[in-house]
C-alpha cells in the first residue's frame, strides 16, 4: 500500500521552524514558510502539513502567512492545517482559507461536545491530533496533561472520527525513530485512518511505518528529517510508493 507523505511547515513568528520535543525556545529557524512549502511542492509533495505554532501555544497567530501559502499552493497540493484550532471561528478560518483537512488537538480534550459536533458536521475534513507521552495525552501546546489516550479514543471513535494524527511528543524533532508500538496500538483500537508523526529519521523508518498499512496507518508527517537533510523528499516518495 502506498504511504502518503506530508512534509511539515511549522510557523512561529512568521518563520518556518522546527522544535525539539515541542518545547518553546528550542526552535531552529528555517526561513520563509512559503519558500519551504514551495520547495516541498517542487519536490513532488501531494500534501503539506501546515502548523501555526503561535496559535497552538496561545502566543498569537500566523493566519496571514498560512493563508498566503494556501492561496498560492492550494490548487497544486492538498493542505492540512494544524495549531490552535479549538472553536468554530478558528476551524472556519482554516477551512475558508482553503485547507483540505484541519487537525484539531487540544479542543478534542477540553471540549468533547464541540469535537463530537464538528466531527459529525465536517467528516473527513477534520482529523484529531493525539499527542502522547506514554499513554497520556499532552494538551495546550504539549505543556499540560490531557487525560488517558484510550479513554479519549473511545469517545472519538464513538463520534465517528475518521483520522488520527499520532505524535509521540518525546520523539518529535529528536530524529530518534518513530514509536511503532504506539502507532500499532492506536491503529488496532480504531477503524479510523492513522497518520504517523514524530521521530522519523531514516528511509528505513518509513519502510517500518509502511508495514503498518494493514492496520490502517496510511500516511506520515516529515519534519526534522527533511530539514536536516537526512534524506530528500524525492527519496522518501520513492520508498513510500
Amino acid at each position: 500500500m502506498m504511504l502518503t507523505l506530508l512534509p511539515a511547515v511549522d510557523v512561529r513568528d512568521g518563520k518556518a521552524v522546527r522544535l525539539r520535543q515541542g518545547e518553546l525556545g528550542s526552535e531552529t529557524d528555517y526561513g520563509s514558510p512559503l519558500e519551504a512549502a514551495r520547495t516541498w511542492v517542487e519536490s513532488g509533495a501531494s500534501w503539506i502539513h501546515l502548523v501555526d505554532l503561535d496559535a497552538a501555544f496561545g502566543t498569537g497567530d500566523n493566519r496571514a502567512q498560512l493563508r498566503e501559502i494556501v492561496a498560492e499552493l492550494g490548487d497544486t497540493v492538498s493542505i492540512e492545517m494544524s495549531g490552535g484550532v479549538r472553536d468554530d471561528e478558528s476551524l472556519k478560518a482554516a477551512l475558508d482559507a482553503g485547507a483540505a483537512r484541519v487537525n484539531i488537538g487540544t479542543a478534542a480534550l477540553e471540549n468533547p461536545e464541540w469535537t463530537r459536533r464538528v466531527i459529525g458536521e465536517y467528516g473527513e475534513q477534520v482529523a484529531v491530533g493525539l499527542d502522547v507521552r506514554g499513554h497520556t495525552l499532552a494538551a495546550r501546546g504539549w505543556v499540560k496533561e490531557g487525560g488517558d489516550l484510550f479513554e479519549t479514543m473511545d469517545m472519538l471513535n464513538a463520534a465517528g472520527c475518521s483520522r488520527y494524527v499520532v505524535t509521540d511528543v518525546t520523539r518529535d524533532g529528536m530524529m530518534s525513530g518513530p514509536n511503532l508500538e504506539l502507532l500499532r496500538e492506536v491503529a488496532q483500537r480504531t477503524d479510523a485512518k492513522v497518520t504517523a508523526s514524530g521521530g522519523i529519521s531514516s528511509l528505513d523508518d518509513l519502510r517500518a511505518i509502511a508495514e503498518l498499512a494493514s492496520f490502517g496507518v496510511d500516511s506520515a508527517i516529515l519534519g526534522k528529517s527533511l530539514y536536516a537533510r537526512a534524506f530528500t523528499l524525492e527519496q522518501a516518495l520513492r520508498v513510500a510508493g
